[in-house]
C-alpha cells in the first residue's frame, strides 16, 4: 500500500497510476483520502508487485513526477481491499443489533489500520467489549481516552511500541473506538473527521435497535 501525496489537478493521478504501472506495479484500486488547501491530494494506492519489482522502485518513479512524494508505503494484508466508508456504513446498518461491533470489524480496511479496539471504561482500567483478530491482549491503563469529546489522535503508549493511535467516543456510552497503526502513517485530519462522524453514525444506528 502506497500513501502518496500529489497535485490536486486533473491528470496528475494518471499521471501516477502509468509511473506505477511501468515500474511494475499491478493497481488494484486507489481512494482519495485528503483534498488539502494548499492544492494537494493525499491518495491511497493499493497494488500488487511481482517478485522482480521492489518497493524502492516504486518510490523511485513516483518522486519523478513533479510535485509527488510517497508518505507511506507499507505491506497491506494478502486480500484486503480498500474500503470506502459507504461500504462500513452498509455493513453496520445490516445488524444494527451488533452496529458498534461490525464497526470495529471494518475499520482495518476502511481507515488502513492494522487493528481496531471496542473499549469501554472496567473496574480497573479499559474493559475490550470489541477487537479484531490481531489487536494487542493487553490494554494498559488509558483512563484519559474515556474524556474525549471528538476524534483525536491519541499519545503513543510505552507498552505498545511505536503504534500510531486515534480513538473517537462513544456518544451517550463510557466507551471508545480505538485504531492502530504499526509505525504509520500519521492519521490525517481528514481521517479523524470520517473516524468521528462514523463511530457516532454507528452509535445511533445501534441505539434504534
Amino acid at each position: 500500500m502506497l500513501r502518496i501525496e500529489l497535485p490536486d489537478v486533473p491528470g496528475s493521478l494518471g499521471a501516477v497510476a502509468t509511473a506505477l504501472g511501468e515500474a511494475g506495479a499491478d493497481i488494484h484500486a486507489i481512494e482519495i483520502v485528503e483534498h488539502r488547501s494548499d492544492g494537494k491530494a493525499v491518495d491511497d494506492v493499493l497494488l500488487e508487485l511481482p517478485v522482480t519489482t521492489m518497493p524502492d522502485q516504486l518510490i523511485t518513479a513516483c518522486h519523478r513526477l513533479d510535485g509527488v512524494r510517497v508518505q507511506w508505503i507499507s505491506r497491506y494484508n494478502a486480500g484486503a481491499n480498500l474500503s470506502m466508508d459507504l461500504e462500513a456504513v452498509e455493513a453496520f446498518t445490516a445488524e444494527p443489533a451488533r452496529a458498534l461491533e461490525s464497526l470495529v470489524d471494518r475499520i482495518p480496511e476502511t481507515f488502513r489500520a492494522d487493528w481496531a479496539l471496542l473499549l469501554a471504561r472496567g473496574g480497573v482500567g479499559a474493559r475490550v467489549l470489541h477487537a479484531t483478530a490481531t489487536a494487542p491482549e493487553f490494554v494498559p491503563d488509558v483512563e484519559k481516552w474515556f474524556a474525549l469529546d471528538h476524534a483525536q489522535r491519541l499519545s503513543p503508549l510505552a507498552e505498545w511500541g511505536s503504534m500510531v493511535l486515534a480513538g473517537a467516543p462513544v456518544p451517550k456510552r463510557d466507551a471508545v473506538v480505538v485504531f492502530g497503526r504499526h509505525g504509520g502513517p500519521p492519521v490525517l485530519d481528514s481521517e479523524l473527521a470520517r473516524l468521528g462522524h462514523i463511530v457516532a453514525l454507528a452509535a445511533s444506528v445501534g441505539a434504534t435497535a
